[in-house]
């Protein structure tokens, strides 16, 4: 009887042991599985912050607010994929300058190009595409159906600093144009009006916004294209990360996309 006895109060021992044992190791476990899990998602929450630099003068895609398209759908692109985007408003030179300085991360409305792809790092999928044309006062007569008919010697007016498509050096050499660069859309169609300049490249979209702004709507026409130009936001070579953010933009916008929220980004707001 001692003997059983023992033995029960060894086995009881032993099972309790046992029990402990495998308590421990499941709660230990347990608290390893929950750390890990907090640290996955603390890492998930805290998003990349980047700061881009935003043109003040191209609306309906960026005003001098802050506000437009490009801002919009930026945003919600970079949202996609945790990103944190802050924009500086700045003339758009001062942009181009200050990333590839370095000073910021990107700049917007870039359009890609040879000489812009040898000063900064892009994606592959464009924030969207836009055309700019020739525009003219119709007081002015020209015979042209398109840019390499325009008569020899034109005087044509651009913004100082923009990409107008890798196309404009060998077309000045070819019509011997007179290139009058200045910082405005509004001094564009005021050199048109006062007949300065006998035409003016702008992006359709951008001039739309000044010509009714300006209600001159009567008064200045497109009559043929100048090129279509795809644009990005352009990331500074400076930062290391400038692929890894150009990748990232272009998950975001492909989402959107699949999303169907796209489109409706791409829907200009009051100016």
């Amino acid at each position: 009887m001692l003997f059983i006895g023992c033995s029960k109060n060894l086995l009881k021992t032993n099972f309790t042991r046992y029990f402990t044992r495998i308590y421990t190791q499941v709660m230990f476990c347990l608290l390893a599985i929950f750390c890990a899990s907090m640290m996955t998602h603390t890492a998930m929450a805290e998003p990349i912050k980047i700061t881009l630099a935003a043109e003040d003068g191209w609306p309906p895609f960026a005003d001098e607010f802050g506000s437009g398209i490009s801002h919009n759908l930026i945003q919600q692109a970079f949202k996609q994929v945790n990103v944190e985007v802050s924009t500086i408003v700045v003339p758009y030179t001062r942009g181009l300058i200050m990333t590839e300085r370095g000073t910021v991360d990107g700049v917007f409305n870039v359009t890609k190009e040879q000489s812009t792809q040898e000063r900064f790092v892009f994606g592959n999928e464009p924030l969207f595409t836009v055309n700019a044309s020739f525009f003219f006062a119709k007081t002015q007569t020209v015979i042209a159906k398109d840019k390499w008919q325009l008569p020899l010697g034109s005087v044509i007016g651009i913004i100082d600093g923009y990409e107008y498509g890798d196309e404009l050096l060998q077309l000045i050499n070819q019509r011997q144009l007179k290139i009058v660069k200045v910082n405005s859309q509004r001094q564009l169609i005021n050199l048109l009006l006062v007949n300065r300049i006998d035409g003016a490249i702008m992006y359709d979209m951008v001039a739309d916004v000044y010509i009714e702004q300006m209600g001159v709507k009567q008064d200045i026409v497109a009559q043929f294209m100048n090129h279509t130009s795809e644009i990005f936001v352009a990331f500074s070579k400076q930062n290391p990360q400038a692929t890894e953010l150009s990748l990232l933009l272009d998950k975001g916008l492909q989402q959107l996309k699949q999303q169907g929220h796209y489109q409706k980004l791409l829907v200009p707001l009051d100016f």
